[in-house]
């Protein structure tokens, strides 16, 4: 409940306790089944023992809990994988669904489909679909939202002198409060002067300060991933295998080590070059005065959501979980079995980003 939602986890526990109230919560649930929509989704690595679930190879799924008590989480509860044998019954039963559930089994699936949770590639991808949602529902954790403040208010004092040089008062108060606000669920008139700066109606300047939480979230992310990405690249070239081991076994594992590296090289590549496109758009507003090309440039920016999104992801899910699996300080050594189960993983995971 502290952390909130993650790219990995939902928690619609904390966003019904935090704002279950608006309208726009009630208006356009995320799902129409009361019990289901104050559930915690994630997605979660398939152990060897729950392989069986399905009858197809699936390294990871989308796990959804049903919490016995909501005030409690401690106490568990139920868990279903979308998609696993008899799912849909399992969950017509968890949830005590008197109604059709086929909308909320379509949101589940299209949830499915991404690697990760993260609010900015789950907005745009249900909105690709067809599938209209509150924007309570994409809102940044206060984890989150509480570390990036730093990082957001060094981005906005560059804006400040532009946008809001007829505004009285500027200072580190004045842009404490950019930061809550530009970091806030909903638009409010403190940001009016950058609408003015852009030249937006309503509408379009929401999408476009939406786009922009978005790149900043994703810079923010690689600043705190980029070195312990290279210290994980690093180690897992001197992953030790242990016990008995097969030639086929060993000779994956082998190569596997030489392709993570370099596929995680691609990944920085790509990563970096998607931020250098939001880089150049908003240097040409706060260097050369041009707010066109920003504007434009935030309008577009939901169709980069998708590729970033899943790229930033897959490295995020690297790291936590190599970093779960040999915290440092610890042997990094593993049975044949767990290694190729783990490089496997990674490497699925990199390649289903290639076409993104």
């Amino acid at each position: 409940m502290r952390t909130g939602s993650t790219g990995r986890v939902l928690n619609l526990v904390a966003i019904a306790a935090e704002s279950g109230h608006l309208p726009d919560h009630l208006a356009a649930p995320l799902f129409g089944n009361r019990i289901l929509n104050t559930s915690i989704i994630l997605k979660h690595r398939l152990r060897a023992d729950e392989l069986y679930l399905y009858d197809y190879l699936k390294p990871s799924a989308t796990k959804i809990i049903i919490p016995f008590d909501r005030k409690d989480l401690g106490l568990g509860g139920q868990s279903v994988f979308v998609g696993q044998y008899g799912w849909a019954e399992m969950l017509q039963e968890a949830t005590n669904a008197q109604a059709d559930l086929s909308r909320d089994i379509e949101v589940l699936q299209l949830l499915d489909e991404l690697p990760s949770l993260d609010p900015f590639v789950m907005r745009e991808h249900l909105r690709r679909s067809g599938v209209t949602v509150g924007d309570s529902y994409f809102a940044l954790s206060k984890a989150d939202s509480e570390s990036m403040r730093s990082f957001v208010a060094a981005e906005v004092s560059r804006l400040i002198e532009r946008a809001y040089r007829d505004v009285s008062g500027l200072g580190p108060a004045h842009t404490a409060r950019l930061v809550e606000a530009l970091l806030a669920t909903s638009v409010d008139a403190r940001l009016e002067p950058l609408r003015a700066t852009l030249a937006l109606d309503d509408d379009r300047f929401s999408e476009g300060i939406f786009s922009w939480k978005g790149f900043l979230y994703y810079k923010w992310m690689i600043t705190q991933l980029w070195r312990p990405l290279g210290e994980v690249g690093d180690e897992i070239s001197r992953l030790v295998i242990t016990g008995p081991r097969d030639i086929e076994g060993a000779r994956y594992v082998d190569l596997a080590k030489q392709r993570l590296r370099q596929s995680v090289m691609v990944e920085r590549q790509q990563i970096s070059r998607s931020l250098r496109i939001y880089e150049e758009a908003f240097d040409s507003l706060v260097r050369g005065g041009r707010p066109q090309r920003f504007r434009d440039f935030l309008l577009q920016a939901p169709d980069l959501f998708i590729g970033l999104g899943e790229r930033v992801g897959m490295v995020s899910h690297i790291v936590s979980f190599w970093r779960y699996r040999f915290p440092p300080g610890e042997p990094m050594r593993a049975s044949i079995e767990d290694a190729v189960d783990i490089l496997h993983d990674f490497e699925s995971g990199l390649a289903a980003t290639v076409d993104a």
